[in-house]
């Protein structure tokens, strides 16, 4: 049985407006809710073995602080650029060349590829993702490769406000 948990980035800045959209910085909020949610997904025993992210700043800057609340570096994390503005086969390549020793990924990217991406994996639809939402699959594979035309079965959908 393979994981994969699929992260939308922490609130990110809008006060520059002069800042490209790639190179956006998180804001106050945002650097709060990441390491709270990193906390919940280890109040559920969740372990990630692989940090996947899109190159994009406040995708990088959200992994950081969810690795470093799982005992990381942000050294370890693995940049997919593809993952910036990506689409459901971005995710897919991404998570067929995750490391094949990782039993549980997680991919930080961005709206609104990652809902649509979201409802593309169960029958379980979401509107939204919203900044900083977590929503988890899992499927019963060896191999990574597997995973896109692997069942999955919904395991959970949490964000900063449910609780």
């Amino acid at each position: 049985m393979k994981s994969v948990i699929i992260i939308r980035h922490a609130k990110s800045s809008w006060d520059n407006m002069g800042v490209d959209d790639f190179d956006r910085p998180l804001n106050d909020r945002g650097k709060e809710d990441a390491p709270k949610m990193a906390k919940r997904l280890q109040e559920r025993n969740v372990t990630i073995d692989a940090f996947i992210s899109s190159s994009a700043k406040r995708a990088r800057k959200t992994a950081a602080l969810f690795i470093k609340e799982f005992g990381g570096e942000k050294e370890e994390i693995i940049l997919v650029p593809e993952l910036y503005l990506a689409g459901p086969e971005a995710f897919y390549n991404a998570i067929a060349n995750a490391p094949a020793k990782a039993n549980t990924i997680a991919l930080f990217s961005h709206n609104p590829g990652i809902t649509d991406f979201a409802n593309e994996l169960t029958e379980v639809r979401i509107d939204d993702m919203p900044t900083c939402a977590i929503f988890a699959v899992k499927a019963d594979i060896q191999d990574w490769s597997a995973f896109k035309d692997a069942e999955k079965q919904y395991w959970f959908f949490d964000y900063p406000k449910a609780k």
